[in-house]
């Protein structure tokens, strides 16, 4: 397992490795380990969305948890840059309650590649797990332009 740090406008993130895969990104992240060839790739990914040349990451993941954690997850990477879903409308299309896809999006293990920053609550906007909480994460939607961002 092997981390490198990315500084971007969003803060220090450190991107984890292991076996092949990107398992993690955490906020002040600290290089760890020798870099790979993934993790600078993931590292060139992650500088070029945050200069803007870069609206989907195309890396390896492996998310770490439960079915449904998975499943959240591969519907907030299915959101495309610049839009915003609710946990509602998440929750329907996968049979969980509201509540607990707020709580699987809250556990994301690698946040800003799976954008939970683009999942919504009914009402507009809420909190978010990150680093600066939801000042991160309006810098994130902002930063894609997000359509129907509510401030």
């Amino acid at each position: 397992m092997s981390t490198i740090a990315v500084d971007t406008q969003f803060g220090r993130l450190g991107i984890t490795e292991r076996d092949g895969a990107v398992i993690g990104v955490d906020w002040d992240g600290v290089d760890d380990g020798v870099p790979t060839d993934l993790l600078r790739e993931a590292a060139a990914q992650m500088r070029a969305y945050d200069s803007g040349a870069l609206e989907q990451f195309d890396l390896p993941l492996r998310v770490a948890g439960s079915e449904m954690q998975r499943a959240v997850c591969a519907a907030m990477q299915a959101i495309p840059f610049g839009y915003t879903r609710t946990y509602g409308e998440i929750a329907d299309e996968l049979g969980f309650s509201a509540q607990s896809v707020g709580q699987a999006c809250g556990g994301n293990p690698i946040p800003v590649i799976i954008p939970c920053h683009r999942v919504m609550g009914a009402k507009g906007l809420t909190g978010f797990s990150g680093k600066g909480g939801v000042e991160t994460k309006v810098a994130l939607l902002r930063h894609e332009g997000a359509a129907g961002l509510l401030i």
